[in-house]
């Protein structure tokens, strides 16, 4: 199968090579230094029990129109870089091309092709202003392309060309409208073929709602605090602040149709049970990059809003880490403008 990973970052150089070595025909838009790297020496990956995996067979490019149409495109960048890549994904498609978006959060195609279980009918095609404003991308991408995954592993892109597995192989898919099709299962398989795990799910989005429960919380906690997941657990006060913004974010993804299957305090144990790791967040704090917060916090507000659930815990975080996020690209400029200061 032709697949193209738009995004060889952390998740998409661990798919890309992952798929590759499986036999699939792979392709990878990347650009600057992880670009060079790639094409010198293919994409690397370090398993975490440190084995070694080189992918010398893909291709990589920064250009979309040079990759040429596709079987499957696989978006492998966060939320916010999704918007600047959509010009020129037609390049990529063909009549039956399917995309596969990994983004954390709840995603710009919530509300489309939405069961009636879910909302539909009530909420079908609303735009999810916080990730998609003005629904630029729901507009330009014909939802019946899109199916819905949810990203379990945590990665990093260690150095160009080399990524860094932490833990997880897990990659849950699913039809928007909740189907069992043949290129769902197909896709399925070929994930397997390639050592990761993609069972195929007739309600992606509880599963979205599951992982998000805990990201929405623990991430920006971590980035406010600079700690890591078992030190917010184990610290009394953030503990009671992340189960209350998990049950405020419960309310919401109930009154939208979705359950959980895992207890909101079961789901803080297993966070504790990863011990002293630190967020995705917390890391592009540290490195000052910007957090990643309109999709997985300010999404939930939005929501909360569409569905009259008041949020104040959410809220109040979520304000935090804007200013936060408004002062690392304050900080940012002013250490690019003034580069001997200090």
């Amino acid at each position: 199968m032709k697949v193209c990973i738009v995004g060889a970052g952390s998740i998409g150089g661990f798919v890309g090579v992952k798929l590759a070595l499986a036999g699939e025909d792979v392709t990878l838009i990347a650009r600057g230094a992880n670009l060079e790297a790639i094409r010198a020496k293919g994409m690397r990956l370090v398993m975490h029990d440190g084995a070694e995996l080189v992918a010398r067979n893909v291709r990589a490019t920064s250009s979309l129109a040079e990759a040429g149409p596709q079987d499957l495109v696989v978006l492998a960048m966060k939320a916010h870089q999704v918007a600047p890549v959509v010009p020129d994904l037609p390049h990529l498609l063909h009549a039956t091309t399917a995309i596969i978006p990994m983004q954390n959060g709840i995603p710009w195609w919530y509300f489309q092709r939405l069961p009636a279980a879910l909302g539909g009918g009530t909420y079908d095609d609303r735009v999810v202003e916080t990730v998609d404003p003005g629904g630029a991308i729901m507009r330009a991408v014909d939802p019946r392309r899109i199916v819905g995954c949810v990203v379990y592993p945590a990665a990093e892109l260690a150095a160009p060309g080399l990524v860094r597995h932490i833990e997880g192989d897990r990659f849950p898919l699913g039809e928007l409208d909740g189907a069992t099709t043949e290129r769902v299962q197909r896709f399925a398989e070929m994930f397997a073929r390639a050592g990761l795990k993609a069972p195929v799910l007739d309600n992606i989005r509880a599963e979205i709602w599951l992982k998000l429960w805990g990201n929405l919380t623990f991430n920006p906690i971590s980035a406010l605090s600079h700690s890591t997941l078992v030190d917010i657990c184990q610290f009394p006060h953030t503990r009671q602040l992340a189960a209350d913004m998990m049950t405020e974010a419960q309310t919401i993804a109930n009154k939208l149709g979705v359950t959980f299957r895992v207890p909101l305090e079961k789901r803080i144990a297993g966070a504790e049970k990863v011990g002293k790791h630190k967020t995705s967040m917390l890391q592009d704090v540290e490195a000052g990059r910007d957090p990643e917060i309109d999709a997985l916090v300010g999404s939930v507000i939005e929501l909360g809003r569409m569905t009259g659930t008041p949020t104040p815990h959410i809220d109040t975080v979520y304000a935090l880490v804007k200013l936060l996020a408004r002062t690392i690209r304050e900080e940012r400029v002013y250490v690019r403008a003034h580069p001997f200061v200090g």
